[in-house]
């Protein structure tokens, strides 16, 4: 929590890598994008026994690649699809993530630039 993730030029912006959106989602977009949401069930993680830092949106794929590799236990090279597809899922998921993360440092640039243009007449 006390970390300060980002680079040097957010540390200006007071913007950390686990920071909410302060914008509303519509802005700077023309059409409306859908909210993401979990489509794995919290009960299945649980008695999955998914530790809580790899219940995130691709749990789901987390969940049957496990199941693949209890099925084919010595043979886990059966499971490379299921493998596959999480990692997958976890690399979009980080792109969509730190593209959210440029949205948000552009914004607030642009907040600070629009305040601190003076108005000519």
């Amino acid at each position: 929590m006390g970390q300060i993730l980002g680079t040097l030029k957010t540390r200006h912006l007071d913007l950390k890598s686990d920071d909410l959106p302060t914008f509303d989602a519509k802005v700077g977009f023309r059409c409306a994008r859908g909210k993401r949401e979990m489509i794995a069930p919290k009960e299945h993680l649980v008695s999955a026994r998914i530790p809580v830092k790899y219940r995130d949106y691709c749990a789901h794929y987390l969940l049957d690649y496990q199941v693949c590799r209890y099925k084919h236990m010595p043979l886990l090279y059966r499971c490379h699809e299921e493998r596959h597809a999480y990692l997958q899922c976890e690399k979009d998921d980080y792109v969509l993530r730190m593209k959210e993360f440029e949205r948000e440092r552009r914004l607030r640039e642009r907040e600070i630039r629009v305040k601190n243009t003076p108005i000519t007449c």
